[in-house]
């Protein structure tokens, strides 16, 4: 199993654990609404876990531009 970190606005790929010993648990899946769950992670039918999180540079760039947040896809 490999859990894939992908930027949700800009796509870029933030990083991957590949481990068959790492849990939701420790991940911090487990502290998640399921409405949360369902926005953030995919799971692929080979096992593995898509998880679309911000990076630091659209972070900022949203920071410095609020206005941003009201496109549905404003970095791509």
């Amino acid at each position: 199993m490999a859990v894939h970190y992908v930027c949700r606005h800009c796509k870029t790929s933030i990083g991957r654990i590949d481990s068959p010993f790492v849990s939701e648990g420790q991940l911090g899946f487990t502290a998640l609404t399921p409405e949360e769950r369902r926005d953030i992670i995919a799971y692929d039918s080979n096992g593995d876990i898509t998880v679309r999180v911000t990076c630091d540079y659209c972070a900022e760039a949203m920071t410095m531009n609020p206005e941003l947040l009201l496109v549905a896809s404003p970095l791509q």
